[in-house]
């Protein structure tokens, strides 16, 4: 069973912060997987292949937000990309920013916005995944927002990781 680490910083390679300006809220979420020839774009589509329990808390999350006129997002299981060009969507979230060992995506609303990335480190016998998140609230409303999701957030990003680093 390979092991989630959670750190205290976004790593210093990465390209999510670019632009980006105030963050108000950061993780980023690490595990070592076994060297492959995956293309960024296949570990994104892998990781982001979400269980039922996720799909149905991303559906309850989008019948309440709806109510207070924020976005709701909707799942693209059906067209996997074999490279996800920026301005398209990426599973879950539109494709802002990437190269060729990281996928940037972004969701901006008017309570928050948000970036999440991608990111992989390879050597010659393992593979450093990363899973970052970035949050700049907006207004209260994102605070708020955010305090309720947060857990769910940290409990799903490390579930994903888990998940993609035991079967890789």
């Amino acid at each position: 069973m390979k092991k989630v680490v959670k750190l205290d910083y976004v790593p210093d390679k990465s390209i999510i912060l670019n632009g980006f300006g105030k963050i108000d809220y950061s993780d980023t979420y690490k595990t070592q997987i076994t060297l492959n020839d995956y293309s960024i774009d296949r570990i994104t589509t892998d990781i982001f292949k979400t269980p039922k329990w996720v799909d149905n808390l991303m559906k309850l999350r989008d019948i309440i937000v709806k109510v207070f006129g924020l976005k709701t997002g909707k799942k693209n299981d059906t067209i996997i990309e074999p490279y996800y060009s920026i301005g398209t969507k990426a599973v879950y979230f539109t494709v802002t920013d990437r190269n060729e060992n990281e996928i940037v995506m972004a969701e901006n609303d008017k309570h928050l916005n948000f970036r999440t990335s991608v990111m992989i480190e390879k050597s010659n016998t393992n593979s450093t995944l990363f899973l970052s998140t970035i949050v700049q609230f907006n207004n209260f409303f994102g605070r708020l927002y955010f305090f309720p999701v947060k857990p769910f957030h940290q409990l799903i990003v490390r579930s994903l990781l888990k998940k993609y680093a035991n079967e890789n």
